[in-house]
C-alpha cells in the first residue's frame, strides 16, 4: 500500500482561519442551531413550479400502506392489477391482499436462497459470491420481475381473502428469525460436506423447509386455496362468485404478466442501451422468471411509460425514493433543496457516477398515475404511493422532469410500447451482472 497523507495540525488551522473569515458560513452555523438543514436550504419556487395539475390524470383509487414493511414493490405492483380489476368489474374502491402475495414471496426466496448457497457449496465462505449472499439473506424487497413469476404460479386475492396481520405490517422481527434459520442451514450444509455426507443435504433443506413455512404461516396467516369474490359495484348492485381459485382469478383478467417488460435507464460505460441485462443471483422463484433488465436512453423510457398512460392504464416503477423529496408537501424535486449554494459544497453528480459510485440506486416502488405535457414534453409527474393517505396529496406525490430523469431507474411497461430496436434486443441473451450491481438492489 502507498503512504497515505494525513490532515496536519497546520492544516487544521489554516482551515478554521478560513472559515472563520466566512460571513455566510457565519449566518448559516446560526441557522442551524436550530433549524433543518433542508428548511434553510429549500427553494420557494420548487413548489410553485409543481402544481399538482396534470394534462394526464389517471382516476385511480385511493393509496395503500405498506406500514412498517419494505413491500412497496409488492403494494404498487397490486395498485396496478386492481385497476384493471376495478374496470372489469366497473367497481368503485378495490383492494388486492398484498399479505398472499407477500407469504409466497418469503417461502419462495427462502428456498432460493438456500439454493443459492448450495451453488457456492466449494467456495470458501468468505469469497465474495458467498460474503453477498449471506449479507443480503432474505428480506422485504424486490422487482418486477420477481412479481410476475410469484404472480404466475399462485395467482391473485382480495384483501378480504387473506387481510394484513401484525407481522405482515411489522416485519423485522420476522426477518431477523428467518435469516438467523437461513444462516444456521448455510452452516450445517458446509458441515455436511465437509463430514463428506453431501447426501444427506436434501433432508437437510427439507427440514429447513418445514420450519420455514411454520413460522411464515404463524406470522402472515394461511393463504386461501380458493375464496368468495364479493362487491358492490359503482351502482351499487351486489355481485358474488363462489370458490375462486387464486390463479383462475388471474387468468380472468386476460392479460399476461411476462409482456410487462422491466424498462431500466443505467447510462454506465458497462450497459450499451438496447441491450439486456441479468444480476447474479438475483431473483425469489426457482422455477420462475429471469429477472430480464432492458437498458433504454431515457427518452424512450418516458415515451413508452407517457404512452401506456395515454392509454389509460398506470405505469410501476422503481426509483431512489431518498433523494431530494419532501413527504409534507409530496414534492420530489432535485431543484428544491439548493445545498451546494446554501453551504458552499460541490455536489453534482452525473447519473452514471451516482450509480457507479453507491451515491444512488433503485430502493422504492410506486406507480405512475399521471403526466403533465407541454408541447407534448413532460414537465412533472403524478405519483401513487403506498405510505398512507396521511401525508402529501393524500398520499400522491409530484415528482418534477428533471428528478425523474435523474432518480428514476425502471419502469415495467407493455412491450407494444417499445421501440422496434428495443424489441429485438428483447429476443437476445441477457448479459450476466455481478450480484453486487446497482440494478441488483431491490424495492423496499
Amino acid at each position: 500500500m502507498s503512504k497515505m497523507n494525513a490532515v496536519s495540525l497546520q492544516n487544521i488551522e489554516s482551515l478554521r482561519e478560513n472559515y472563520l473569515k466566512d460571513e455566510k458560513a457565519r449566518v448559516v452555523r446560526n441557522a442551524l442551531v436550530k433549524n433543518d438543514i433542508g428548511t434553510i436550504s429549500r427553494s420557494f419556487e420548487a413548489e410553485i413550479n409543481n402544481p399538482n395539475i396534470f394534462s394526464i390524470d389517471l382516476k385511480t383509487m385511493p393509496v395503500t400502506n405498506q406500514l412498517q414493511s419494505g413491500r412497496c414493490w409488492i403494494f404498487s405492483s397490486m395498485n396496478v392489477l386492481r385497476e384493471l380489476i376495478a374496470k372489469k368489474y366497473n367497481m368503485k374502491e378495490f383492494e388486492l391482499s398484498q399479505n398472499y402475495i407477500a407469504f409466497y414471496d418469503k417461502l419462495e426466496k427462502a428456498n432460493w436462497f438456500m439454493e443459492c448457497t448450495l451453488q457456492e457449496l466449494d467456495n470458501p465462505v468468505g469469497s465474495d459470491n458467498m460474503r453477498f449472499l449471506l449479507e443480503w439473506a432474505v428480506g422485504d424487497g424486490g422487482q418486477w420481475n420477481m412479481l410476475v413469476s410469484l404472480v404466475k404460479k399462485y395467482g391473485i386475492a382480495p384483501k378480504s381473502a387473506m387481510p394484513e396481520t401484525y407481522q405482515s405490517s411489522h416485519t423485522n422481527k420476522m426477518n431477523g428469525i428467518l435469516n438467523r434459520r437461513l444462516r444456521k442451514f448455510v452452516a450445517d450444509s458446509r458441515k455436511l460436506v465437509a463430514e463428506n455426507k453431501r447426501d444427506e443435504i436434501p433432508a437437510l433443506k427439507q427440514q429447513a423447509l418445514k420450519e420455514i413455512y411454520g413460522l411464515i404461516a404463524s406470522c402472515f396467516g394461511l393463504p386461501p386455496q380458493e375464496f368468495t369474490f364479493e362487491y358492490n359495484d359503482k351502482d351499487g348492485n351486489y355481485h358474488v362468485e363462489r370458490n375462486v381459485k387464486p390463479l383462475d382469478f388471474y387468468a380472468s383478467l386476460g392479460i399476461d404478466l411476462s409482456d410487462y417488460i422491466s424498462v431500466i435507464n443505467g447510462p454506465t460505460e458497462d450497459k450499451p442501451f438496447h441491450k439486456t441485462y441479468t444480476v447474479k443471483y438475483l431473483g425469489n422463484v426457482v422455477d420462475g422468471e429471469q429477472v430480464k433488465l432492458l437498458n433504454v436512453p431515457m427518452d424512450e423510457l418516458k415515451s413508452a411509460a407517457i404512452a401506456q398512460m395515454k392509454d389509460g392504464y398506470p405505469v410501476w416503477f422503481g426509483c431512489d425514493a431518498g433523494k431530494d423529496g419532501d413527504r409534507d408537501t409530496g414534492l420530489w424535486d432535485d431543484q428544491q433543496y439548493d445545498y451546494e449554494n446554501s453551504l458552499d459544497i460541490q455536489l453534482s453528480m452525473s447519473k452514471a457516477e451516482t450509480l457507479d459510485y453507491k451515491e444512488s440506486v433503485m430502493n422504492h416502488a410506486m406507480v405512475l398515475t399521471g403526466v403533465n405535457l407541454v408541447d407534448d414534453k413532460p414537465t412533472r409527474w403524478k405519483i401513487e404511493n403506498s405510505w398512507g393517505d396521511k401525508i402529501a396529496n393524500k398520499g400522491y406525490f409530484i415528482a418534477s422532469d428533471s428528478w425523474f430523469d435523474k432518480y428514476t431507474y425502471v419502469v415495467a411497461v407493455h412491450k407494444k410500447y417499445l421501440s422496434v430496436e428495443s424489441l429485438a434486443a428483447l429476443n437476445e441473451e441477457p448479459k450476466e451482472l455481478l450480484p453486487w450491481d446497482p440494478f441488483g438492489t431491490l424495492a423496499k
